[in-house]
């Protein structure tokens, strides 16, 4: 069933955004071996150590194969001991960089540890891969590194949170901004994996020039080139992981977009808000992501494929709205997860 709150903004000021350039940033720190021929793990991957951070948060080091380093990904842990099913949540474009690759973005600037305390499912956050869009790339990049994100997430790490984590075999995946196009990607991609989907403030086509050049700015943000991760723009990689072009794979799903417009809201303007610098920044991005879910919303409407769609009446690209979006998706994962 489809839910619509409302939606205005100018087309224009999305199309401005996506149609800038890419921009040269330095250097990622943390991100692993780039060295494509550097000695790899044993073939399946495995957990190196396990570190409690509190009874309830387990950091997980894990050896992948694929990406040839020992990867973290923290799981948030329900009071029960019972058998439950396990959700992913996919970081923005930073994905932990704030805290130099200690925990995720979410932990950093959400309550979602303390929202999921009392709900009995593992919530799984990958730490680290910034502009990686948690995909596998082509090929190594200069900066960015191996980045093998779609094996490590669906193959290698699921078998070994359900095996440590008690998990049992039923997945929903959810993810912001960047991490909102590449959890719809991998849903589409390996539908057998999920049952459900949260998108939120995404972009969830790249058939247009436009939108591939929105992509290329995400990757150089930290350096990255995205012809090493798709191709070039007439490559079939962008094909291959287009959200919308392979949508039909969500019939049957449970799924969840939200977005703002990038006008300022509460956050802004109440008291303690940054105001009209934040707004600055966070607005056109938020304008952008609108303009993508419209086409999403559409292309699932005309083939017939049902959704949730809250569109905020305001809103700009930041986390106080993603916390809150979170809660709105909770019903939709829920029902997806079977609990």
């Amino acid at each position: 069933m489809y839910r619509r709150v409302l939606a205005t903004v100018g087309a224009g000021i999305a199309l401005s955004l996506l149609g800038t350039s890419v921009v040269t940033a330095q250097p990622l720190p943390g991100t692993g071996s780039s060295d494509p021929g550097a000695q790899p793990f044993a073939k399946a991957a495995r957990i190196d150590h396990v570190d409690m951070i509190t009874d309830r948060r387990a950091a997980v080091f894990v050896e992948s194969p694929s990406m040839n380093k020992i990867v973290q990904v923290q799981v948030l842990l329900p009071a029960g001991g019972g058998p439950r099913p396990s959700l992913y949540v996919l970081d923005g474009v930073s994905a932990g960089k704030e805290s130099n690759y200690l925990e995720s973005t979410w932990t950093q600037k959400t309550d979602i540890v303390s929202f999921f305390a009392d709900k009995d499912v593992n919530v799984v956050l990958p730490v680290g891969g910034s502009s990686s869009y948690y995909t596998d790339w082509n090929v190594p990049d200069p900066i960015l590194g191996i980045n093998k994100w779609e094996t490590f997430l669906t193959s290698e790490l699921p078998p070994l949170i359900d095996a440590r984590f008690s998990g049992n075999g039923t997945n929903a995946i959810a993810g912001v901004s960047m991490g909102a196009q590449a959890a719809m990607d991998l849903i589409t991609r390996h539908p057998d994996l999920y049952s459900g989907v949260a998108g939120l403030s995404g972009c969830y086509d790249n058939s247009q020039n436009n939108l591939k050049d929105a992509v290329r700015a995400t990757v150089a943000m930290n350096g990255g080139n995205a012809t090493n991760m798709w191709g070039e723009n007439a490559d079939p990689g962008w094909v291959a992981h287009d959200p919308s072009r392979n949508a039909e794979a969500l019939r049957g799903k449970d799924v969840y977009v939200s977005v703002g417009t990038g006008l300022p809201g509460p956050y802004e303007l109440g008291p303690g808000g940054k105001g009209v610098q934040e707004a600055m920044q966070g607005g056109p991005l938020e304008a952008a992501a609108l303009y993508c879910t419209t086409l999403f919303d559409t292309k699932l409407r005309s083939i017939g494929i049902p959704a949730t769609f809250t569109y905020r009446p305001y809103g700009i690209h930041q986390w106080p709205y993603w916390q809150d979006d979170l809660r709105e998706a909770w019903p939709t994962l829920e029902r997806a997860l079977d609990l």
